[in-house]
């Protein structure tokens, strides 16, 4: 049976998990294939716990954890409420196709519905057929305004640091 568990960023097994679990996404094709640096791992866990609109959960099977999902939350000014974002969901090689992401996606609906959130969101390449297909399978899908204007796509622009 799997157990969800959020995320206490001060508990030192949970900082273990998070900091692994995200390693294995990372080093994923579908999450960059490489592993997160150096200084992100040693600051990464001091930095979300910070910050109050950032919540994770840990998805543990037999103790062990094999999936995890960081949310941060933003703002509908459409809707004039929060929302929660997906920024990763993570499952390990091997426990994918068990219902673990959507034991988790059900651990952040949650969460969304007690901060009071108007909607969940999230980013997916569109070469990640796997994921397309739980995120759908759990009721997501492109966003779009007017057919006629298309999708809405996520862009980025890097800013340099200043370090």
């Amino acid at each position: 049976m799997v157990e969800i568990v959020r995320v206490d960023y001060h508990n030192p097994s949970h900082r273990e998990a998070v900091l692994a679990l995200l390693n294995h996404y990372a080093c994923d094709p579908m999450g960059g294939g490489e592993a997160l640096p150096a200084a992100t791992q040693t600051t990464l866990l001091d930095e979300m716990a910070k910050r109050p609109q950032i919540c994770s959960f840990l998805a543990y099977l037999e103790g062990s954890p094999v999936g995890l999902v960081n949310c941060v939350e933003g703002f509908s000014t459409f809707a004039a409420k929060p929302l929660l974002n997906i920024h990763d969901i993570a499952v390990l090689d091997g426990y994918r196709g068990k219902g673990i992401a959507q034991q988790l996606l059900a651990a952040v609906e949650a969460e969304a519905k007690d901060r009071g959130c108007c909607k969940l969101t999230l980013e997916v390449l569109q070469g990640n057929k796997p994921a397309q297909l739980a995120y759908r399978k759990y009721g997501f899908a492109p966003y779009q305004l007017d057919a006629a204007m298309g999708k809405a796509e996520f862009w980025q622009k890097p800013l340099a640091s200043d370090e």
